[in-house]
Parts: structure tokens; sequence; C-alpha cells
């Protein structure tokens, strides 16, 4: 399989940065291209306990998401290209979305390894994408 479009998922979170050097290290080895996803959870954007505007809150939300991204294209090695998606929304359904729409040919995204309990309780996001994407999804997982 030739990997051409790697979606590299990414947030604040430490995992996503180990993550993205993996999914950017595998796109400058594939000679393929490479774009960056960060999902703004809707939850935030209507806290109603925030007693900012919603339309504010998500700027703000868009401009901290750039930044995020900003900051990730800095790991890159000079004269790299990606693009980048900023979506609002449940981050499986947007990033499986996104990697249809671009189209990618594998999904790059970070887990803690969480079971149990604490998988039950969280969530996962890497699983919801496991599960619905129509690519290859590689799961980072933390480092030990």
């Amino acid at each position: 399989m030739t990997f051409r479009r790697i979606l590299i998922s990414i947030d604040s979170d430490p995992i996503a940065a180990h993550a993205a050097d993996i999914g950017a290290d595998l796109a400058r080895l594939a000679g393929a291209e490479m774009a960056f996803i960060h999902v703004i959870e809707p939850a935030l954007v209507n806290a109603a306990d925030t007693g900012i505007q919603p339309d504010v809150f998500v700027a703000t939300a868009k401009e901290t998401a750039r930044r995020l991204i900003d900051d990730f294209r800095k790991r890159l090695p000079p004269q790299t290209v990606a693009l980048d998606f900023v979506q609002i929304g449940s981050p499986e359904t947007e990033i499986v979305n996104a990697a249809r729409d671009w189209p990618a040919d594998l999904i790059v995204i970070g887990s803690h390894g969480r079971g149990g309990i604490k998988r039950a309780l969280l969530g996962s996001v890497a699983e919801g994408v496991m599960r619905h994407a129509a690519c290859p999804v590689l799961v980072v997982r933390a480092k030990a």
C-alpha cells in the first residue's frame, strides 16, 4: 500500500505531539502529503457557564487551534508543507469525515492506551476513528 496523504490528528495533549512526529516522519519517508486536523468539541462551544457569547467563543477556540497547529508546524523540517483542518464537532466524526473528504490514505492519532473503566468513562477517540474510518489508522500510544 502506498501512502500519498496522511492525516494527523492533533490536540494539546503531549501524546498528540508524539503521534504528530511519527506521522510527519512517515509522510517524509513516503513522500506523502500531510495535513493536521484539530477538532473543537461542541460541548465547549455550547457551555453556557462561560459568560462568553458563542460566536466569540468559537472565534477564540479557532484562533487557539491555529496557534496549536502553528506550534506543530514548527516541529517540522524547514520547507515542509502541511495542510490543516479545524473542525467543530465530534472528534471521531470530524476526523473520519476529513479523511474521507480530503481523501487520506492513512490517519495517525495518539492514544493514552487506557483500558477498562477509564476507557468506558472517558471514551476513546482513537477507537471511534478506527471503527469508522475507510482508510488505515495508525494509533500511537504514549511513550512508556
